[in-house]
């Protein structure tokens, strides 16, 4: 009959680390300015950089500011108004974000619509007075742009991130047209609502469903879901995880490890 495949965005189609970094920084300087009253280009970059080992913990792209804020907590203590903050690693990060985030929630009084509200904003507003560099900070993981433009298997993008940022990305990096309805992005619900919508629609019957993720978690919760029995999983081990993540999920029956070219190939 055919097959369908729900696709991750970030770590599976896009690599959007630099670009996200730099717009938390941007929204952390908006929202905490005093906090980068003595950071200069040298520490930003270094933020950044750290950034890059981090990223595997993030599900949704307010939290990269937390961990700018916490990044810049650990190396000015004057600043310091976490309890986590103080000799953190950033392995620490990897292994306790879950705990952390709540705490550091709480002890920074901050609100996750806000921040996302705020993310979006710095997004757009360099998206619109810089469009080149926005685009420029972004790029598509090699063979991905043209495994999505001649796939004969029926494609969904299902993201954290908000749509209109990957329909522009689509178009601008990949030169892709992606039909709108066919993006599921942040405000449409959890991903596993999200494929339960999808395998329920009457013109996916029949269909063989894949997903294809880079979130261990992520793809933990759908096995947690009975309804969601009959997807198959994939785990990008070009993405956003960890050496340790990808031997857990080796060990997971349910889950298949994927290369990136094995991806590319899948989808013809």
């Amino acid at each position: 009959m055919g097959d369908l495949y729900a696709l991750d965005f970030d770590g599976v189609v896009c690599d959007s680390c630099g670009e996200s970094s730099l717009s938390a920084v941007k929204a952390a300087k908006v929202r905490w300015p005093s906090l980068f009253d003595d950071v200069d280009s040298s520490l930003e970059d270094w933020i950044v950089d750290q950034m890059h080992i981090v990223r595997p913990v993030v599900e949704t792209g307010y939290e990269i500011l937390l961990l700018v804020r916490l990044l810049l907590e650990t190396k000015i203590p004057s600043i310091r108004k976490s309890s986590v903050a103080e000799g953190l690693t950033v392995e620490e990060v990897l292994e306790n974000w879950l705990t952390m985030k709540p705490v550091i929630m709480s002890e920074w009084d901050e609100n996750r619509d806000a921040l996302i509200d705020l993310f979006g904003k710095v997004r757009d507003e360099w998206l619109e007075n810089d469009f080149a560099t926005w685009i420029g900070a972004n790029r598509f993981y090699p063979g991905v742009a043209d495994a999505l433009k001649f796939a004969s298997s029926k494609l969904y993008i299902v993201t954290t991130k908000q749509g209109r940022f990957v329909e522009a990305l689509l178009r601008e990096l990949g030169g892709i047209i992606f039909p709108p309805e066919r993006i599921y992005g942040l405000g449409t619900g959890p991903k596993v609502k999200v494929l339960k919508q999808l395998q329920e629609m009457p013109e996916h019957q029949g269909l063989t469903l894949h997903f294809v993720e880079d979130r261990l978690a992520t793809l933990k919760n759908v096995i947690n879901e009975p309804e969601l029995s009959k997807w198959n999983l994939y785990l990008g081990d070009w993405g956003y995880n960890t050496p340790k993540e990808r031997e857990e999920a080796a060990r997971i029956s349910r889950i298949r490890l994927l290369q990136l070219s094995d991806f590319s190939e899948k989808l013809k």
